[in-house]
């Protein structure tokens, strides 16, 4: 619900205020352009406008331009907002006219900010909810209900926001993904294995800032054309929370590869293919010029996924390889992905299951490990990277 003649949206952002004057300016800069970019991708009719700390949207549709907002790394929460002067008087009467108009009974509350010197306003925060509220209790008692105010849990609640110029009044606070807006940190390859867990944690990187390159390496026999679509479509997803971002995954030919693990190796087989993946991933990253690599995996999780097993994996590598869903549950991981609109593309059997063994190894050492695989297994790695095929992806 917004109120009447909402013309405009209000966008909080929040850690972008903690940084040095002009690491915030230029991180409002560019979420003013990401925000502008999702605005334009979903055909959204906005204009973005950048104040200190906070950032307005000029719209004729500020539902869909809040929806927009909300769905922007780096913003904490949107309002869709009327505008007023910033005069005691003023204030009280549109939030009467609002209530007249907008407010269907129960209870309501009010809450005012006045930011800026103390003497750009003769009035405090504390004086507009009172003075507001009175004005609410009039408009709706004379409407034929019966005013209640409820402070601690209200059915409506009136906000107000009073700035030196204008005062802005709204109804709702969407949240959104808060963290930072994309571009502000180096890329980072995300290995997309196909199931739940690797696309949700390529979104927690867009979401920290980190433009993303999905990496799928495909099974040959052991995943086929619907686990590599799978992956994609998931790509597609994520390439829809950032439209100005160039998304092209590479798509990785390591069926041959996966074939000799699986015939030749035991228990430590899906050590060998994580390993593998690493390797296949790092090559890809120093040609994007990546600075990490990112997997969905949570530790224990996984037989490959346990403490001692995760620390064999990763000395495959030297850059580092960033987990963020390493201490989450699988139900949080799922609950996640239904959010962000990956958990549909991403529940069918993933063909990796049919790689391993019986008994997996679960408390492996890194020289177990070396000593059964593949002398050539990296060399390979790099040679499959190298002849990686390159997909746009549609959003």
């Amino acid at each position: 619900m917004h109120p009447p003649g909402a013309d405009r949206v209000l966008v909080r952002h929040g850690e972008i205020g903690t940084k040095s004057e002009q690491v915030r300016r230029s991180m409002e800069g560019r979420l003013a352009r990401n925000l502008s970019a999702i605005l334009d991708d979903r055909g959204v009719d906005g204009t973005v406008e950048r104040q200190r700390t906070r950032l307005f949207v000029h719209t004729d549709e500020p539902a869909a331009a809040t929806d927009a907002a909300a769905d922007t790394f780096g913003v904490v929460s949107a309002s869709p907002v009327t505008t007023v002067d910033p005069e005691l008087d003023t204030i009280c009467d549109e939030l009467a006219a609002i209530a007249t108009t907008r407010f269907d009974g129960g209870t309501f509350a009010v809450d005012a900010r006045r930011a800026g010197r103390k003497d750009v306003h003769d009035f405090s925060s504390e004086e507009i909810e009172s003075a507001g509220g009175a004005a609410i209790w009039d408009a709706i008692e004379s409407a034929g209900f019966d005013p209640e105010v409820d402070l601690d849990d209200p059915d409506v609640t009136f906000s107000v926001e009073c700035r030196a110029e204008t005062a802005y009044l709204f109804f709702e606070t969407i949240p959104g993904p808060g963290g930072l807006p994309v571009g502000t940190q180096e890329p980072v390859v995300v290995l997309l294995s196909g199931g739940i867990d690797s696309p949700v944690a390529g979104w927690k990187l867009l979401r920290r800032g980190c433009p993303i390159v999905p990496v799928y390496v495909d099974l040959g026999d052991y995943g086929g054309q619907d686990h590599r679509a799978r992956a994609l479509s998931t790509a597609e997803t994520l390439a829809s929370y950032a439209p100005n971002f160039d998304f092209e995954a590479r798509v990785v030919p390591g069926g041959d590869v996966v074939e000799t693990l699986a015939t030749e190796l035991g228990e430590t087989r899906m050590l060998s293919l994580r390993r593998f993946m690493l390797a296949a991933g790092e090559h890809v990253a120093e040609s994007v010029g990546a600075v990490g690599l990112v997997t969905g995996e949570a530790i224990g999780q996984k037989s490959s996924q346990t403490s001692a097993n995760i620390s064999v994996t990763d000395a495959a590598v030297d850059l580092p390889v960033f987990r963020p869903n390493l201490t989450d549950d699988k139900a949080e991981i799922t609950q996640l992905a239904r959010e962000i609109g990956t958990f549909a593309e991403s529940t069918i059997p993933t063909g990796c299951n049919r790689v391993a063994p019986s008994f997996p190894e679960t408390n492996a050492s890194l020289s177990s490990v070396v000593e059964r695989e593949p002398d050539d297994l990296f060399e390979r790695a790099r040679d499959v990277a190298d002849r990686a095929e390159i997909v746009t992806i549609d959003r």
